[in-house]
């Protein structure tokens, strides 16, 4: 049996309600200090819920969630998030909005004195961000995207978060930018040592980034017949070692390879003019049947780009 203490994270038996829609349903996880954990699923599946749950912005209808062993509560500097829409407030400059978080949680007189001390942590952040000096009095409206982006993710970690959630925090980007972000936070990630939890739609992101993959849907087979409402669980915890240092990987056989093993648990079955995909994990017993669009979104791929079988 597991000791919890070894985990900063124990999700066990959590469900999520709106109203009566059951979005997240028996929700197992434990995840230990320093793992990358990328969330992968088709579009509406719950991935941005699960996030909210481990922030604390919402509460699970019931079940365990625990944060290094006490209730997860509500929102606290343990935990710092980033989106995909670059969450900046327009009327500050760069370095006014890293000093946001600080000054917020510091109060008006600590502020007042230690400016001199959070200004220079600031500057410090943004020098990790590879922001210049330069840039720090710009305006949010004054930057690229991928540099937008770069004071978001300064912005929640110069709190020292101990979880780091990023939701399709790169999804906005142009491929050149995405890439190069990729790599800036593994960086970020072995600097600091911390617990990342990524959602992303791309499955190629998720194998180079991630040391753990999890998969989320609401579409599974499990014994209680047609007409269920199912919530989303996850049905399957890929666990990948940590090896790369650049995007040149994604180029090398091993990767491709890698991607495609995942990719193969799915058989593409044509049933009239709707394509679903099956995907049967030996482990659990869940069959998962995902629509064509949310498959192509999953895997950012295309359908012919993999094998289609008749219906028996």
């Amino acid at each position: 049996m597991h000791n919890e203490r070894n985990f900063v994270l124990h999700l066990e038996d959590t469900y999520k309600y709106y109203g009566e829609r059951c979005i997240l349903e028996n929700i197992d996880l434990r995840v230990r200090e320093g793992e990358f954990c990328t969330i992968v699923g088709p579009s509406g599946c719950g991935k941005s819920t699960l996030l909210k749950l481990i922030l604390g912005q919402e509460h699970a209808t019931h079940g365990t969630l625990l944060m290094h062993d006490e209730p997860i509560g509500y929102p606290d500097a343990r935990r710092g998030i980033v989106y995909q829409k670059y969450p900046l407030y327009r009327h500050l400059t760069v370095l006014q909005n890293v000093l946001r978080g600080p000054q917020f949680t510091n109060g008006v007189i600590r502020s007042v004195v230690r400016r001199k001390e959070l200004r220079e942590k600031a500057e410090e952040y943004l020098r990790h961000m590879k922001i210049d000096a330069k840039d720090f009095k710009k305006y949010p409206y004054e930057l690229s995207g991928g540099m937008q982006q770069r004071v978001a993710i300064a912005r929640a970690l110069i709190m020292e978060p101990k979880i780091f959630l990023m939701d399709e925090a790169f999804s906005g980007l142009n491929p050149g930018t995405r890439e190069h972000l990729q790599i800036f936070i593994l960086e970020l990630w072995e600097k600091f040592g911390m617990t990342i939890f990524f959602v992303t739609h791309n499955l190629e992101e998720a194998v180079f980034l991630g040391t753990r993959i999890l998969v989320l849907t609401p579409h599974y087979v499990d014994g209680r017949g047609d007409g269920i409402q199912r919530g989303s669980r996850i049905v399957d915890d890929y666990k990948l070692e940590r090896v790369a240092a650049s995007t040149d990987v994604k180029r090398r056989a091993a990767f491709g390879h890698l991607v495609q093993e995942i990719r193969t648990h799915f058989d593409l079955v044509q049933t009239g003019t709707t394509w679903l995909v099956v995907w049967v994990n030996k482990q659990t017993g869940y069959v998962v049947l995902i629509s064509s669009d949310g498959y192509e979104s999953y895997v950012n791929g295309r359908l012919q780009d993999f094998m289609r079988l008749s219906p028996e």
